[in-house]
């Protein structure tokens, strides 16, 4: 077992897992005597700015958020010139794992789990994040059926700095909303679409699109609906069809009203509480680009070429385009304001000591 030291009070144990961004392990907080996660930049990317205040950008979206379906953060901090970000320690299984475990799952407990993905989603919607990679992956199940969302490593605050990279495609391709996969302006909705594809995956057994690039996805898409899923009802078919809708505006207005249409479509009663139906309009939740981004097809078809290498490599950025005649942005919920740094090393130490201010 690893015995390295971090922050003079995390000690390494097992990797949890790794990536071409950053490498999560398990540690004992010797301070605390608890087991956290500690989540690093990659070594190879600790010096690039820009992977940087990503790295950095993801404590901030998380430290802002407080609810049972999503992941708490305890502290961040920088050895050795490598920021690193403490977690509360998941134990469990994620959604994929459960899928290669058990090829699909029944729609009783396919509803009750993302009924809390809705409602860890609702909470984030509410304070103008929307998470942009929702897949198996990044939905852990604890032993007591408790589900939790992780990695907000690529959400966008509503009023954000955006962080982009034209060419490459936020996201796992299976799950990408069709506005995703364009490069084009995204919303909360695009969760929606990525739950549903999820949701989808579970009652089948398989992704509700096969596809050869990353190009033919939305083509796919809007060509028209998957495949009907043999052994659910209709209205439980219906609901997932109208999360995969190509178009924002057909999905359900927001991870509430998802939450109750999957509840009053699944065959037993739910036994989690639903989001309140006064919720967040999904298709509101919106950052405005700061200025506009026109894609050619040539530059499409380099973008399929990339994306699959990023997601390959587990790096991922967005694109994102907009009009300046675009609705303003729906307001969140008011939230404490999460402070910042001039650098990156700045803002690790400002914001540890703000989770540090709240924690005690």
């Amino acid at each position: 077992m690893n015995l390295e030291t971090v922050g003079g009070r995390y000690r390494l144990g097992r990797s949890l897992g790794h990536g071409g961004m950053a490498t999560v392990h398990l540690a004992r907080d010797e301070t605390l005597g608890r087991d956290v996660a500690i989540k690093r930049l990659s070594e190879a990317l600790s010096g690039d700015e820009v992977f940087r205040e990503r790295f950095m950008r993801e404590a901030r979206t998380a430290a802002g958020l407080s609810h049972p379906n999503i992941v708490g953060v305890f502290d961040v901090g920088e050895e050795g010139g490598i920021p690193y970000i403490v977690m509360e320690c998941v134990e469990g299984q994620t959604l994929a794992d459960l899928l290669a475990e058990n090829g699909q799952l029944d729609p009783d407990r396919t509803v009750d789990l993302i009924l809390q993905a809705c409602a860890g989603l609702e909470h984030a919607h509410a304070a103008g994040l929307v998470h942009r990679d929702i897949k198996p992956q990044n939905l852990l199940v604890r032993d007591d059926d408790t589900l939790t969302i992780v990695d907000f490593g690529i959400a966008r605050p509503v009023d954000g700095t955006q962080l982009t990279l034209a060419g490459t495609i936020l996201g796992t391709a299976a799950y990408l909303a069709p506005e995703q996969a364009l490069g084009e302006r995204v919303t909360a909705a695009a969760d929606l679409y990525s739950l549903g594809a999820v949701t989808y995956e579970l009652l089948s057994g398989r992704p509700p699109y096969e596809f050869d690039s990353l190009a033919e996805l939305p083509v796919k898409q809007r060509e028209g609906p998957p495949p009907p899923i043999d052994g659910i009802s209709e209205e439980l078919q219906d609901a997932v069809r109208r999360c995969l809708a190509p178009d924002p505006a057909d999905r359900p207005a927001s991870a509430a009203a998802l939450a109750h249409e999957l509840a009053q479509a699944s065959p037993e009663p739910s036994t989690e509480p639903l989001p309140a139906a006064e919720a967040t309009a999904a298709t509101q939740v919106i950052s405005r680009p700061r200025r506009e981004v026109h894609i050619s097809r040539t530059q499409l078809a380099g973008a399929a070429v990339l994306g699959v290498a990023a997601l390959a490599a587990g790096l991922a950025f967005g694109l994102t385009r907009g009009d300046d005649d675009s609705p303003p942005p729906a307001q969140p919920v008011p939230t404490e304001a999460v402070p910042r740094g001039d650098t990156p090393t700045e803002s690790a130490r400002v914001l540890a000591n703000w989770l540090r201010a709240r924690a005690g």
